[in-house]
C-alpha cells in the first residue's frame, strides 16, 4: 500500500494519503484547504484516482478541503454521523469499512474530543475473503486530535468530554494490537508516529494505568488558548470547508464535480469519470473507426457519432446522467451543449477527451 505523510506548517497539522498498489485507487485524510494544490498535484504525479476524502472530525484549528477535493477530483467526502454537517456524502458510523481496492479503513467512533470523533484503522482483505487489520508492517491507526502522541485532544468545547475520550481510548485504541502504530491529527514537537503500546505505556494523560478519574482531573487543569482560527474554520467546515453565505443553507450535492469551460460546455474530469462512469451514461461521439484506434475507446461505453445526433437522444429519459467523450473535448463539447438544448440537466462533456484519458494511463479497449 502507497502511503504519504503530509504536513501543514502553520497548523501543525498531519495530512494522510493512502493508495492500493495496484489499482492505484486512493484515500486523503485530514486535508487542508491551503495545501490543496500541493495535494491535488502529489496525486496527480503519482497518477491516482482520490475515491474519498475523510476527515476525523470538525476541524477547529485550519479549513478543510474536503469540498474542494470532491469539486477537483471527484472524491466522495466522508465524515461521521455523530458530528452534526450535511454536506458530506457519506456519514460513517463505529464498524463501517471506506474501501479504496484490495485495502480499506474501517471506522472505529472516538468521541471525545469533539462528539464526532472517528478514528480509521487499516485493513486489507484477507486471502479467506475476510479482513485483518494490515498495513505497511502494522496495522496503521489514524486518531485525529483524539490521541496523540505522548498526549490527546482537548476536551473543553465542541461537545468535548474527558471521560468519554477516555473510554474511547482505552475502549477503541488501546484495544488494538501493540504493534499499531499510531498516525495523530497533529504534532507540535516534530515527532511523526507513535504505536499503541508506546502510548499504553508513556502517554501521560492516559498510559501508565492512568484511572478515568485521574485523566479528567488533568484535562480540567488545562489552560488552553483559544483556537486561532476557530472563527473561520467551524463555520466552513461545517459546510466540508466551502464558504457558504451567510443566512443561506448549503448547496445540495451535485451529481458531478461538473465545471463550466470559458465556452460555456459543462466539463468532468477525466479522474471523475475514471472512478463514477459506471454510474452515469457514457456516449463516445467519436467516428467508429477512432474506437479501434491509438486511443481506443473506455470500456463498455455507447458509440453514437456526433453526426446522428440529437437522434438517439431524443426518446431517452432525462434524469440520467450521461456524459459524452471525444478524441480531444471539441465533439464531445458540441453534444453536451446540443443535450442541454433537449432538456437534459445533468450533462457534461469529459475535458480533453481520450488524449487525456490516455494521458492518465486510465485502462483502454480496442
Amino acid at each position: 500500500m502507497l502511503f504519504r505523510q503530509l504536513f501543514d506548517p502553520e497548523t501543525s497539522t498531519y495530512t494522510y494519503l493512502l493508495a492500493d498498489d495496484a489499482t492505484r485507487e486512493a484515500v486523503i485524510i485530514d486535508p487542508v484547504l491551503e495545501q490543496l494544490e500541493r495535494d491535488v498535484a502529489l496525486i496527480g504525479e503519482l497518477e491516482l484516482a482520490l475515491r474519498y476524502a475523510l476527515d476525523t472530525h470538525v476541524h477547529a484549528d485550519h479549513v478543510t478541503a474536503l469540498g474542494s477535493l470532491r469539486e477537483r477530483l471527484g472524491a466522495r467526502t466522508v465524515m461521521s454521523e455523530r458530528a452534526g454537517v450535511g454536506c458530506a456524502d457519506l456519514l460513517v458510523k463505529d464498524g463501517d469499512v471506506i474501501r479504496f481496492g484490495s485495502c480499506g479503513l474501517e471506522v472505529r467512533e472516538t468521541p471525545g474530543h469533539t462528539s464526532g470523533c472517528v478514528s480509521y484503522v487499516t485493513i486489507e482483505r484477507s486471502e479467506t475473503g475476510g479482513s485483518a487489520p494490515r498495513g505497511i508492517g502494522n496495522a496503521m491507526a489514524f486518531t485525529g486530535d483524539a490521541l496523540l502522541i505522548r498526549g490527546c485532544g482537548r476536551t473543553d468545547f465542541q461537545g468535548g468530554d474527558p471521560e468519554e475520550l477516555y473510554r474511547s481510548i482505552h475502549g477503541r485504541l488501546f484495544t488494538l494490537p501493540g504493534a499499531t502504530l499510531i498516525y495523530p491529527g497533529h504534532d507540535y514537537k516534530g515527532r511523526t508516529a507513535s504505536s499503541v503500546d508506546e502510548e499504553r505505556r508513556f502517554n501521560p494523560r492516559l498510559g501508565g494505568g492512568k484511572t478515568s478519574g485521574e485523566f479528567t482531573a488533568i484535562m480540567h487543569q488545562l489552560s488552553l488558548a483559544y483556537p486561532k482560527y476557530m472563527n473561520v474554520a467551524l463555520p466552513r467546515n461545517l459546510h466540508c470547508g466551502i464558504a457558504a453565505v451567510t443566512g443561506e443553507p448549503p448547496p445540495a450535492p451535485r451529481w458531478a464535480p461538473v465545471e463550466v469551460s470559458a465556452g460555456g460546455i459543462p466539463e468532468v474530469a477525466p479522474e471523475w469519470v475514471a472512478g463514477y462512469g459506471a454510474e452515469v451514461r457514457l456516449l463516445d461521439v467519436r467516428e467508429p473507426d477512432e474506437l479501434t484506434g491509438e486511443l481506443g475507446h473506455i470500456a463498455g461505453i455507447e458509440a453514437v457519432p456526433l453526426g446522428q445526433l440529437p437522434g438517439p437522444l431524443e426518446a431517452a429519459p432525462r434524469d440520467r446522467p450521461i456524459v459524452f467523450v471525444c478524441r480531444s473535448g471539441g465533439r464531445s463539447g458540441k453534444a453536451a451543449l446540443l443535450a442541454a438544448d433537449l432538456g437534459f440537466e445533468r450533462v457534461a462533456s469529459m475535458r480533453g477527451g481520450m488524449t487525456a484519458w490516455n494521458q492518465r494511463r486510465y485502462p483502454v479497449d480496442r
